[in-house]
């Protein structure tokens, strides 16, 4: 189907960009497509994750990381329940191979953690990483070459059959390397899988099946990269699809995704990648990579979280995380990264924030009814998709104060860090009056500013002393002796603090005191205003 704009409601004109340079996927590759299941599929349990930082995501950097930042992300990936981790590419640099061999030589390696090499098709690098892993007593050796028309044509100047050729030989070397080893195990990769003729992909992926002698006990990993992304999701995900079906000896085989994101929808094309049959993701923390990125690892797990689905790892602390993948890539992620950015469970807007503060209240008094806590409680805020305390996160950010904001947010932070709990029809005056103060700075007001505003503008000393009047009746018959006639609208008091709204001489204030009996002091503050 094609989409026209109707020029009739789209005022749109063509623009003066050489798109014509550009050819569609559909020119350039030829993706089989029958009964697709992958549109009605749910993912129910987490694929296989695994990080490729160390070596993908680590050869993406202007400033590699030495073996003191690596280490530091492989324990951190152990922590976090990684199970088969990409630790380098050895025959790439003596960095990496250093680092190769201080996880062997170190006992660094849990015995539940797989490590995995990369390696080129070629005899001698294949050495060099087989070296790298002497003493390793589980490893994944993953061998590689791009596969594409345009990478055969134009980089290595071979045709289909010679291509074969050169992967048959490596293969053939590295099951020589590996011999009766039990604790290693082959990856392959077509690099750009995604252009390249899904007959080609099906002969290369099932001769190294044979050939690997692939078994459920030992299966091979064919891995199939969105290299570089050329089309929408579920084109990708139409490919893979091909695969999970047409694939000889399914059951040996695990199947594999490793997305990028030039079109800014890795995560999707992982996503529906799963969907249509993939059992394993790799991908970066926060889509760190070459170009645009790697997909990234935390939103695709976190996706699953927010939708009930055990992620089986752990980022319960999202801050610790994000620190140390700081550190390591000496990269920043961005304020607006979905679950860890410092700013996506933060609401200005004053419409959002009435909406949080009352999900709050409402998940609060759910919670008690039903006897459980806060933090057990199901959970359903409107704009948080997850509870922030299950990724570490305090309340404390979730709602900040501009010149955007409203009346629910500027309440809601009050009552947290204040304890002051504004009676409903005090709220729109005192928004107005931290809108004012806003507008005025250009900037965001803490909650130490606002509780200011709120003393300077409520709390408000005069002629009139509390001590002179047992109640807010005799605050208003004398005022009436002196020829000024008080009205009290609203008296609030919650032994924290009163809020008295009075009509002074026929102009209408709210004032305010702390304390536990209030009310007078709080009257007499609103009058001291009406009289000001």
């Amino acid at each position: 189907m094609t989409i026209a704009p109707s020029f009739r409601w789209n005022p749109q004109r063509p623009s003066p960009m050489p798109y014509d340079r550009y050819r569609p996927f559909h020119d350039r590759v030829n993706v089989p497509v029958g009964d697709r299941s992958w549109p009605s599929a749910r993912i129910e349990r987490a694929p296989l994750w695994v990080p490729v930082d160390l070596r993908d995501g680590n050869q993406a950097l202007a400033e590699p990381m030495d073996t003191s930042r690596k280490r530091r992300l492989f324990d951190l990936l152990v922590a976090t329940g990684f199970k088969e981790i990409e630790v380098g590419y050895p025959s790439a640099s003596r960095t990496d191979f250093d680092f190769v061999r201080h996880l062997a030589a170190g006992g660094a390696v849990p015995d539940d953690v797989t490590p995995v090499v990369f390696t080129p098709a070629r005899r001698e690098l294949i050495d060099r990483t087989f070296d790298a892993i002497e003493g390793l007593p589980r490893a994944v050796v993953h061998l590689y070459i791009a596969t594409s028309p345009v990478w055969r044509e134009v980089v290595l100047g071979r045709d289909r059959g010679e291509l074969w050729g050169t992967v048959r030989a490596a293969a053939e070397h590295m099951a020589r390397r590996a011999g009766d080893a039990p604790g290693v195990r082959f990856q392959f990769s077509p690099e750009t899988f995604n252009l390249t003729e899904p007959d080609f992909v099906l002969e290369l992926c099932d001769g190294l099946t044979e050939l690997w002698d692939a078994s459920p006990d030992r299966p091979v990993t064919h891995n199939l990269p969105a290299t570089v992304e050329i089309a929408t999701p579920n084109v990708y995900a139409d490919q893979i699809e091909y695969a999970h079906r047409n694939l000889s000896r399914r059951e040996s085989v695990i199947l594999s995704v490793h997305p990028h994101n030039d079109r800014g929808t890795g995560v999707a094309c992982a996503e529906l990648a799963v969907l249509a049959g993939a059992q394993r993701v790799e991908g970066c923390l926060f889509g760190n990579g070459e170009r645009t990125g790697n997909v990234d690892l935390v939103t695709l797990a976190l996706n699953l979280f927010a939708q009930g689905v055990d992620p089986m790892v752990d980022f319960g602390d999202i801050d610790a995380v994000r620190e140390t993948v700081e550190h390591c890539n000496r990269l920043p992620v961005h304020p607006r990264h979905p679950y860890a950015g410092d700013l996506v469970h933060t609401a200005f807007s004053g419409t959002h924030q009435d909406a949080i503060s009352k999900g709050f209240e409402e998940h609060a008094r759910r919670a008690a009814e039903s006897g459980v806590s806060e933090a057990a409680a199901p959970w359903s805020v409107p704009y948080l998709p997850i509870d922030p305390a299950d990724v570490g996160r305090s309340y404390e950010a979730v709602i900040r104060v501009n010149s955007q904001s409203g009346k629910g947010g500027t309440a809601y932070l009050l009552r947290v860090h204040h304890g002051l709990d504004l009676p409903p029809r005090l709220r729109p005056d005192f928004s107005r009056v931290v809108q004012e103060a806003t507008d005025a700075s250009g900037r965001e007001a803490a909650p130490k500013k606002l509780y200011e505003l709120f003393r300077e503008t409520y709390v408000v000393e005069g002629p009139l002393e509390p001590g002179a009047y047992p109640d807010p009746a005799a605050v208003v018959d004398a005022l009436a002796r002196s020829g000024h006639t008080v009205d009290v609208l609203e008296l609030v008091e919650d032994g924290t603090a009163a809020y008295a709204e009075c009509r002074v001489d026929g102009v209408t204030v709210w004032g305010a005191a702390q304390g536990p009996a209030a009310s007078v002091p709080a009257v007499l503050s609103a009058v001291n205003r009406g009289l000001r």
